[in-house]
């Protein structure tokens, strides 16, 4: 079997912890959670694991939900979640069943939206898709994936060919384009201000083809 037995991995995650450490019953519980979902070999959730999980959960694992989990839990790497990582954000929302985090998610939604987080989950999404070789930039068509997930915005600037990635300040540029500017009329854009180009571009883009 791919996955590891909850018992098995569990006693032995409790073991390493050491006679003078004892794992509290609430860790416990959260730990046999993660080794329902984590790889034998890599004792991560992985791609595939998350995929099981987000089928429990009945969402898709496309869903801004398991961005949110992900950046509760701090997450390092796209698509995978350490024991050290599942622990400190189940615990966080006090949830060590798929019954507990469905009931979690409402409060996730929340605490995420707050204007004091928003900024730091908005630009965790940017950097949590970065890929493995540490480029600091994302290609055009994730990061109007990604934008839309995040933002729920109603267009996609992907129709700009002149662009493959954008890095971080253009992000960054396009949370105070939706916060600032009046879409879809856009009569309060001002060019000269400092806009990055690509939202100029896009912008100008816009206007030419308003229906």
């Amino acid at each position: 079997m791919r996955r590891a037995s909850k018992k098995s991995l569990s006693s032995a995650a409790t073991a390493s912890a050491g006679p003078t450490k004892a794992v509290s019953k609430e860790v416990e519980r959260i730990d046999q959670f993660f080794y329902t979902y984590a790889d034998n070999s890599s004792v991560m959730i992985d791609p595939e694991g998350i995929e099981t999980l987000c089928s429990h959960l009945e969402v898709p694992h496309t869903d801004v939900r398991i961005l949110m989990l992900a950046w509760k839990m701090g997450c390092e790497k796209q698509g995978y979640f350490t024991l050290d990582e599942w622990r400190a954000g189940l615990k966080a929302l006090r949830a060590d069943s798929i019954s507990k985090l469905k009931k979690a998610f409402p409060e996730l939604v929340q605490e995420v939206t707050r204007p004091s987080n928003f900024q730091d989950f908005y630009i965790y999404a940017f950097r949590y898709c970065l890929t493995e070789d540490k480029k600091k930039c994302i290609e055009i068509p994730v990061a109007c994936e990604l934008l839309n997930l995040v933002l729920g915005l109603q267009f996609r600037p992907q129709y700009q060919n002149d662009y493959k990635v954008i890095n971080m300040d253009q992000w960054m540029g396009f949370m105070r384009f939706c916060n600032e500017i009046n879409f879809p009329s856009l009569d309060n854009y001002d060019s000269d201000l400092a806009w990055p180009l690509i939202l100029d571009n896009f912008v100008e883009w816009l206007r030419e083809n308003k229906s």
